[in-house]
């Protein structure tokens, strides 16, 4: 090889990897997003929180990313059909907003990643086989509102010691049922009587709070549940009910306690499991991460309002108070 050829080689492969490089960033990623809520509704603040990460992380709408949103408008029975209108679109990613949408993909395919959010018991759902190992597509993050169930009622318990019948205001909605049994459990060994109350499917829950009154319930536990409705508080507070709740926007929408996770910030990791899947990881390597602290909140106008006092014990343990 003459001189000149080898130089021209040399350039050659200098720039190869530049040219690699070029056509990853010209490359579009399609990320598909699947809700049961409608875009009303307060849970779309997370979904937000989920795309300002991504657009730190140099995924721009428009310029190399794709995002397929589809949402269920609180819908359950629809999710199925977006999952697959979903799988169809061939996404490189699929990010699920909660246990139902999880359920949905899953069952909708076992090829393309999926990043799931909100799911409070992803082994028990049968989502991944272990949080070390999740084994298959599906990675992503845990509420664990499973494991705090029995510390949200505890809480409940001391900040009223009078209330001793409480209302668990449920839906048919994956990883409830579970919830519910140690919502059981706690109360055994706190001396309480839980009764459970289904959750209607559209925002008429009259008859959820009318049984709560004929069941002279002195207290209400609402669990997690992807579908927030600002419905609830005004009710709970309507019908005089102290009430905790696992989700912290509760709280910032009037409601009197909460115990969880920051959610926000669950989303914005999301985006974190999304980049490092478009990167290369396998999501069946990738551990479901848990959360490492959960937060009290207290609206105390709202304690006011009711006419209930909080204990100074359980304010000297709240992250947050609303005066």
């Amino acid at each position: 090889m003459d001189r000149r050829s080898f130089i021209a080689g040399l350039g050659s492969a200098t720039a190869w990897p530049l040219v690699v490089r070029a056509q990853q960033q010209d490359k579009v990623w399609r990320v598909g997003y699947l809700a049961p809520s409608s875009a009303t509704n307060v849970n779309v603040a997370l979904f937000d929180a989920f795309k300002l990460r991504l657009n730190d992380l140099g995924y721009v709408k428009g310029r190399n990313l794709a995002l397929y949103v589809r949402r269920a408008n609180d819908d359950y029975a629809r999710l199925p059909g977006l999952a697959s209108e979903l799988v169809t679109l061939a996404p490189h990613v699929i990010v699920s907003a909660a246990n139902a949408p999880t359920l949905a993909l899953q069952r909708a395919t076992s090829s393309i990643p999926i990043v799931m959010t909100g799911s409070s018991d992803p082994i028990g759902l049968g989502f991944v086989k272990s949080l070390a190992k999740p084994g298959g597509n599906i990675t992503g993050l845990s509420t664990q509102s499973l494991d705090s169930t029995a510390k949200t009622l505890e809480l409940l318990h001391v900040a009223f010691p009078n209330a001793k019948r409480i209302a668990v205001l449920m839906a048919l909605y994956p990883g409830h049922e579970g919830m519910v049994k140690e919502a059981y459990g706690a109360a055994r060994t706190l001396g309480l009587t839980i009764i459970p109350v289904m959750k209607p499917t559209s925002d008429d829950f009259s008859d959820a709070f009318t049984k709560m009154h004929s069941e002279n319930c002195d207290a209400l536990f609402v669990l997690l549940d992807a579908r927030v409705t600002r419905t609830i508080v005004e009710l709970a507070n309507e019908w005089r009910l102290p009430a905790i709740y696992q989700s912290n926007d509760y709280v910032d929408m009037g409601g009197l306690l909460s115990y969880g996770p920051d959610l926000h910030e669950q989303w914005r990791h999301a985006a974190l499991y999304v980049d490092r899947i478009l990167k290369g990881a396998n999501p069946a390597d990738l551990p479901v991460e848990q959360p490492t602290k959960f937060e009290l909140e207290i609206n105390l106008k709202t304690a006011k309002a009711l006419g209930v006092i909080i204990p100074d014990s359980v304010l000297a343990r709240a992250d947050k108070v609303i005066e």
